[in-house]
Order: structure tokens, then C-alpha cells, then sequence
């Protein structure tokens, strides 16, 4: 009898130590926070971005901050922010990413993990900062799918090249955009475009009026061209030269214009009744970049697993004829 006694107290008194081991890591687990800074939260880019965030925050059992820090100031309250409300960490879409430096003091000060998403900080010479894991995306290689993607469709109409011209809306301030087109060009010319065709148009502001006026100026000039191709930085770049283009009566059977980024412009203009001069876009997941790099500091937070130092993205091409499904497989809902 006493011993089956004190068997059952052994028992129990086992179970107490497992119950007492396991219960700080739930506890723990159910107190993980995680900030989220994004720089223009008005877009729709960082607006699925945080969704897709959240739902890794559901999955996981994680409290998910999203901050909108548009300004260097409100990047850095934000940090401060985080760390008052004893989060561990957080990601972040700096508005510049010359701020690098300053950020990740911001974060070791508060003690508080940090990895980027979209753009890479920079340090004072403005090289990467290595240091701080990062999931962006591969802007060169995404240039060669919409160069790849003109291409193809030059050599499906059966177009002389020679007779061709390309717009390159550029924007060589940001490198993001030097690397989007300069991935273009290679891509067009690997394939055989005489690169004395490629017209460089700069645009001032990243936006479909400056886009236009930069196309117009390139259109003026250079009047031998049969047929046009045109690419840039973002959908709004390609939209600006190809309504610069209809301006001049280059219509959709003379026009091939690609962008990136999936944009509301873009879906818009494959909704219209007649096809236009914007042939397609490569549109980008924020699936991966929010979802993923969540669910990678959730990991580094409760296991001390460092995220890969870096993570690049690719997209996919859309065309009015394809665009549904093309969403629907990057995790995107219709639009």
C-alpha cells in the first residue's frame, strides 16, 4: 500500500516538473512579439504584405505590430515603440535605406532582432549591410524576364529588329530601377535587339506623367522606328510611354510594353474592351515578403535561428490572357 503510494506522489510530482518545464516556453511562445515597418503603408504592396504577415501571425500564435514609417524620425520612435511594448523583434521597409547605420544601433540598443524586406540598408560608403538578414528582390534577373518576355513576343509577330525601337524609362537615382532595366537591356540584346535601338529615356519621379513626358521626348526623336517596345522600373513607367505611344499612333498591334510589379494600373488596363500597347507584367509576391520573412524571425526569436543573411525574389510574367491564374498561384486574391 505505501508503495503504490508513493508511486502515485513520484507520479505526480513528475508530472509537475514536466508541466513547470514546458510552461515557460508556451508562455514564452504566447508573448512573442513582432513589428513590422513598412514605409508607405498606403500601397497596396506593403498592404499584402502585411496580410500575409498576419497570417503566419495566426499560425504561429504571434502578436504582429504593423507601424507605418514613412520618415527617418518615425522609424526611429517606431523602434523605441517596439521595444516599450517588449517585442523581440521586428522587419522592416525602410523609407531610406541610407538610415542603415543609425536603424541597426536603434535595434541593438533596444536589444531587438531585425531583418529587411524589399530594400537593402546601406552603410556610410553605401555598400550592403551584410550583417542584417534580408529578403528582397533580385531586380536584375527580374529586368531579364520582362526583356525575355519582349523578346519572345518580337519574334512571335515576326517583326525585323531592325525595325524596331525599345524605350528605356530609366531612373538611375534609385539602383533598384538601374538594375530592373539594365536586366532588360541585356536580356533584349542577348537575344539578338541591336542596342543602338534602345532609347534611353530618364524619367524625374518614378510615376506614369514623367514616365509619358520622358517617352514623348524619345518618340520626337527618333521617328524611323516601324514599331516600339518599352520597359522601365514599375507598370507605371511602361504605362506612361505606352500612352506616349498611342499618342503617336502605336497601338496595341505596334506596341509591346512590359512592366513589373503587378500593379491596379496594370490589372486596369487588361480589363479595357480592346487590348492596349501594355502587353504584360511581371508581377512580384508579397506572399514570400511578408508571410516568410514572419515566419523566419518567429524561428530566430524561439529557436535562436538566424534567417539566411540573404533571400531574392523573381516573379512571374502576366498577360491579359493568363493574369487570373498567374495571381492565383503567387498567393494573390482577384482583383
Amino acid at each position: 500500500m505505501q508503495r503504490r503510494i508513493f508511486l502515485t506522489l513520484m507520479a505526480a510530482a513528475v508530472a509537475a516538473s514536466a508541466t513547470l518545464a514546458t510552461a515557460p516556453m508556451a508562455q514564452a511562445a504566447d508573448q512573442v512579439k513582432i513589428g513590422f515597418l513598412v514605409k508607405q503603408p498606403e500601397e497596396p504592396w506593403f498592404q499584402d504584405e502585411w496580410k500575409f504577415a498576419e497570417a503566419a501571425a495566426k499560425e504561429k500564435g504571434f502578436t504582429l505590430v504593423k507601424i507605418g514609417a514613412p520618415s527617418g524620425e518615425k522609424v526611429m520612435s517606431a523602434i523605441d515603440n517596439l521595444a516599450a511594448q517588449k517585442a523581440q523583434g521586428f522587419i522592416i521597409c525602410t523609407p531610406d535605406v541610407k538610415l542603415g547605420p543609425g536603424i541597426v544601433a536603434k535595434a541593438k540598443a533596444d536589444n531587438l532582432k531585425m531583418m529587411t524586406v524589399d530594400d537593402r540598408l546601406v552603410d556610410g560608403a553605401g555598400k550592403p549591410i551584410e550583417a542584417v538578414p534580408h529578403m528582397g528582390i533580385s531586380a536584375y534577373n527580374i529586368g531579364k524576364q520582362v526583356g525575355d518576355g519582349i523578346a519572345a513576343e518580337i519574334k512571335k509577330r515576326g517583326w525585323d529588329m531592325k525595325d524596331v525601337g525599345a524605350i528605356d524609362v530609366t531612373y538611375e537615382q534609385l539602383p533598384t530601377a538601374h538594375d530592373r532595366t539594365s536586366g532588360a537591356t541585356d536580356a533584349l540584346v542577348a537575344a539578338g535587339f541591336p542596342k543602338a535601338n534602345i532609347v534611353m529615356a530618364p524619367q524625374a519621379k518614378t510615376d506614369t506623367e514623367n514616365a509619358f513626358n520622358a517617352a514623348n521626348i524619345a518618340l520626337t526623336k527618333n521617328p524611323q522606328y516601324k514599331h516600339w517596345v518599352a520597359y522601365g522600373l514599375n507598370d507605371e513607367a511602361v504605362l506612361g510611354a505606352v500612352r506616349a505611344a498611342e499618342g503617336r499612333g502605336f497601338k496595341a498591334d505596334n506596341m509591346i510594353g512590359i512592366g513589373i510589379g503587378g500593379s491596379d494600373s496594370a490589372l486596369n488596363e487588361f480589363k479595357k474592351p480592346q487590348a492596349t500597347g501594355f502587353y504584360g507584367t511581371v508581377i512580384i509576391s508579397p506572399k514570400r515578403h511578408g508571410e516568410e520573412t514572419s515566419d523566419l524571425m518567429y524561428t530566430w526569436i524561439t529557436q535562436g535561428k538566424e534567417p539566411p543573411l540573404l533571400t531574392l525574389t523573381t516573379g512571374m510574367l502576366a498577360t491579359r490572357d493568363n493574369v487570373e491564374s498567374v495571381r492565383q498561384q503567387m498567393g494573390l486574391a482577384s482583383k
